[in-house]
């Protein structure tokens, strides 16, 4: 039964998730809280992982947590759940578009969508960020309360690898390798 429960909160994911894997991440935090398969915690290192990992993001992160939850059929139908969406829908549109590929009314429809991905990946970004550089354990009532609730070691990496992104534009690989040692390193 959890298998095909896999398959239809993935595939829910892969319909509506639109822009791509980091567009994935709101309905991941909502599997989470519905399921219990995996924590908010684990939806980090999942990104984490996922980022420095071959592939797309919204697949690793299908496979990660069918993996989790039924092994190696888990992670294969969780996968399939993902992508099955994508497949259809591009099929469909396929057969549209060559009807009506000069359409006024399709090009709307697909500057329409811009927005909604940019605030899905903008939301699920924000979601990381929170997780990562916020201390849920902070106690608020000491003097220094607010300056706990802030992981500092993280804010800083963050600011540096984007001054370093943005200054010298090298290949992404190298960031996550220096995010990675810098984890290692500095125990963050």
């Amino acid at each position: 039964m959890v298998i095909l429960q896999l398959f239809w909160e993935f595939f829910k994911a892969g319909l509506f998730a639109i822009g791509g894997g980091l567009a994935t991440l709101p309905f991941l935090t909502d599997i989470s809280a519905r399921t219990g398969w995996f924590t908010t915690n684990d939806l980090a290192d999942m990104v984490a992982v996922s980022e420095s990992t071959p592939g797309p993001l919204g697949i690793n992160m299908a496979t990660y947590v069918g993996f989790k939850t039924a092994g190696i059929p888990g992670g294969i139908i969780a996968t399939l759940g993902l992508i099955a969406p994508s497949i259809i829908i591009i099929l469909i549109i396929l057969h549209i578009l060559k009807k009506f590929k000069d359409s006024p009314i399709i090009e709307r429809v697909f500057f329409g969508l811009r927005p909604a991905s940019t605030g899905l990946i903008a939301a699920a970004g924000l979601g990381v960020a929170r997780i990562c550089m916020l201390n849920p354990v902070a106690d608020l009532h000491l003097p220094e309360g607010l300056l706990t609730l802030i992981n500092w070691k993280m804010v800083l990496l963050a600011v540096l690898l984007y001054i370093g992104i943005k200054k010298f534009n090298k290949h992404p690989i190298l960031y996550v390798g220096i995010a990675a040692v810098c984890g290692i390193v500095f125990s963050l």
